[in-house]
């Protein structure tokens, strides 16, 4: 095994579990062009959701070694709110991930050792005969089938009891920072406004967090804007500013020119 695979493998496994937590999207590939398109709208990192489905799918689901550059690891850190990747590694959560695989290559064999053999027990007891040989087939045969009807009943109960259970499903959003997430209605973290999951607004609706960026030939036509104190922001598309409830309005070509990065 290469060095740092297991970190790897779990950098891979947290990666995915965030952006699934950020999106309405449940495919595989869904979810990959989702982080695609985060990575590079919120931190400027260049990584195709192509290249995020080889990684993920040779270290985690293979559990094979596959080689990822120093500078995609340190990106997909920086995703997870770490500096680097050697940060992320001198963390906690690599040395609770060891303990976790140590715990779980665990095999508990147990070998049930009959007491008495059939053979041995039909030559001891030779007197039965043919009609000792049917009655002891019987028993055992009887026992098998209400060892299985028992088994499959309790089987049968088991799922149906699994399948009445509602899948728990991400039906709300919060604004974060620049941006709409998606959270379980039930969340109670009182930092989260929750409002019903538009999957328009989650998908379209963002805060341009460079405005140097923006210039009329670009963005006209294409952003709105909330001015409040004295502070511009803009945005993807028309609605209200999460961070105060005001109306946006159309973006002029004097406002991105003043505001933006100009032409």
């Amino acid at each position: 095994m290469s060095k740092f695979l297991p970190e790897r493998k779990k950098l891979l496994e947290d990666v995915f579990e965030k952006v699934s937590n950020e999106t309405p999207e449940t495919s595989f590939s869904g979810i990959t062009k989702y982080l695609e398109r985060t990575l590079f709208d919120d931190y400027r990192i260049t990584l195709s959701y192509k290249s995020f489905e080889t990684y993920y799918k040779a270290i985690v689901e293979r559990e094979e070694d596959y080689n990822i550059k120093p500078l995609i690891l340190d990106d997909l850190s920086r995703y997870l709110g770490f500096e680097s990747f050697n940060d992320y590694c001198s963390g906690w959560k690599s040395f609770e991930y060891k303990i976790h695989q140590a715990l779980s290559n665990l095999v508990i064999t147990v070998i049930n050792k009959p007491i008495l053999k059939m053979p041995e027990f039909l030559t001891k007891q030779s007197s039965l005969g043919i009609a000792g040989f049917v009655i002891v087939a019987l028993f055992l045969t009887g026992n098998v089938y209400l060892s299985n009807k028992k088994n499959n009943q309790e089987s049968s109960s088991s799922f149906g009891f699994l399948s009445s259970v509602p899948e728990k499903k991400k039906e709300c959003m919060y604004w974060d920072k620049s941006q709409y997430r998606v959270a379980y209605c039930g969340d109670k973290d009182p930092h989260k406004d929750l409002k019903p999951l538009d999957t328009v607004v989650l998908k379209y609706f963002k805060m341009i967090t460079r405005k140097d960026t923006l210039t009329v030939d670009k963005a006209f036509g294409k952003v709105w804007y909330s001015k409040y104190n004295g502070n511009v922001e803009f945005f993807t598309m028309d609605g209200t500013n999460p961070e105060n409830g005001k109306d946006l309005r159309f973006a002029t070509e004097y406002m991105i020119d003043t505001y933006g990065g100009g032409q």
